[in-house]
């Protein structure tokens, strides 16, 4: 039976049952929903409005429900509206009455804002390890390679001689703010709307401060209106998910690169590479172009949230119920990437000789050339300019800087001498930066 039916004169069509029903999403909240009607029904008590007897049957048969679907004994029924309704309507039907009074005071508005809630700020905590266990793979894998020069990139082109412990640096930077960020919307959601009613709150004397401390939040919603209309957290973790996909999927793009051929920086182990059913030579990194990918699932699900949000007059409407199946999306589809992206940072090798020849090649200790000249008084634009008939000179003659005899680097300039070969070592390159 449907908890809204006393209105009605017939049945719902059963296309309007299925379309309205939203149990195959909400379902995964069934705990969450268990601890606030376990905090709900102890606050009744507390507050005289049901009788303690109720109170301990209720909280004891919301207990026994919780542990049955946890061990697999109890089956949530994929008719119910949603799951919300179903344990309701077993608990009424476990423990007779006193069942029926568990609603007391309290709405499915703000029923269900509670329990999303309850649920991303458990997933937020998720989150927040994972990122920070990939940090560690970063740390460890450079930690690997402490001494590896390779060549850093702007416009895709050789640009200056950097670390691949800069490189990933870089990427840890990223992955901290992403953590801050998922923090700050924990904390932004970690306040109570329980209580808060359909809209405009209730009249029976009830404790929102108590169900708030029950179920571990900061506080309540000042505004019962905004407490069963807001979806401003589920925005903004999506938000903050969505730049965790950007940074996961700049990094993969840059794996994808060092895997390939032209560039042979690094290679993939085969437990995180697939094949080709049809070239043999083939090793592809799939789980980085997966990545890359689903990055644009996320970053949909955020547009599909503030398109759901954007149109809508307080308070609660049906809309929202489309909030669930983004949020939970973008946290599946984040959750899914960092299992498997993880591992495969943690096994990749890289080939040190290969990034060091490809900066060696580059031209990129070319700055460091001009530099040196600037030390000896040589005004920057004129040590830019004898530097770049230099490369000209290199790239005629199929030699690099630290290849071209000291004698064609007097003919364009008589300040250099031997300690020029010192000055544009890609070593002290690199050591003179700070990154080595």
């Amino acid at each position: 039976m449907k908890l809204w039916t006393g209105r009605f004169s017939k049945e719902a069509d059963q296309r309007t049952n299925d379309f309205n029903s939203s149990i195959q999403t909400d379902s995964r909240m069934y705990a969450q929903d268990i601890a606030g009607s376990i905090a709900h029904a102890n606050m009744l008590g507390a507050c005289g409005i049901i009788s303690e007897e109720d109170r301990a049957q209720i909280a004891a048969g919301l207990e026994q429900i919780r542990r049955d679907i946890a061990a697999g004994e109890l089956h949530i029924d994929p008719q119910a509206e949603d799951i919300h309704t179903f344990i309701e309507q077993t608990l009424t039907e476990r423990i007779g009455e006193a069942g029926k009074r568990l609603h007391t005071g309290r709405s499915r508005n703000d029923q269900v804002a509670t329990d999303i809630r309850l649920y991303l700020r458990e997933e937020c905590g998720v989150l927040s390890c994972m990122l920070e266990e990939l940090r560690v793979a970063l740390r460890v894998k450079a930690g690997e390679y402490k001494h590896a020069i390779m060549p850093g990139y702007t416009h895709m082109q050789r640009a200056q001689p950097v670390t691949l412990e800069a490189h990933f640096a870089a990427y840890r930077e990223m992955l901290e703010r992403d953590i801050g960020r998922i923090r700050d919307a924990r904390a932004r959601m970690n306040v109570s709307p329980l209580g808060s009613g359909a809209l405009a709150g209730t009249t029976y004397p009830i404790d929102r401060a108590m169900t708030a401390e029950a179920l571990g939040f900061d506080g309540v919603m000042p505004s019962t209106m905004d407490g069963v209309s807001d979806r401003d957290f589920c925005i903004e973790l999506a938000a903050a998910l969505s730049i965790v996909m950007l940074h996961l999927s700049r990094l993969s793009e840059e794996i994808i690169l060092w895997c390939s051929w032209e560039f042979r920086f690094a290679e993939l182990d085969d437990a995180f590479s697939t094949g080709s059913s049809i070239m043999p030579q083939k090793k592809n990194p799939d789980i980085a172009e997966l990545v890359r990918g689903k990055s644009g699932r996320v970053f949909g699900n955020l547009t599909a949230l503030l398109t759901l949000m954007k149109g809508l007059p307080l308070a609660y409407n049906k809309d929202m119920q489309e909030d669930k199946d983004a949020i939970f999306d973008a946290v599946d589809t984040v959750k899914l990437c960092l299992e498997a992206f993880i591992p495969m940072v943690r096994t990749m090798r890289f080939h040190p000789e290969v990034m060091r020849q490809a900066a060696a090649g580059g031209f990129i200790n070319a700055t460091d050339c001009a530099d040196y000249l600037v030390g000896k008084g040589l005004p920057f634009r004129d040590a830019y300019q004898v530097t770049g008939k230099l490369v000209a000179l290199c790239i005629e003659r199929g030699q690099t800087l630290e290849s071209l005899p000291l004698e064609e680097y007097q003919k364009i300039s008589a300040l250099f001498d031997k300690g020029l070969y010192d000055a544009i070592s890609l070593e002290n390159c690199v050591r003179r930066r700070g990154l080595l």
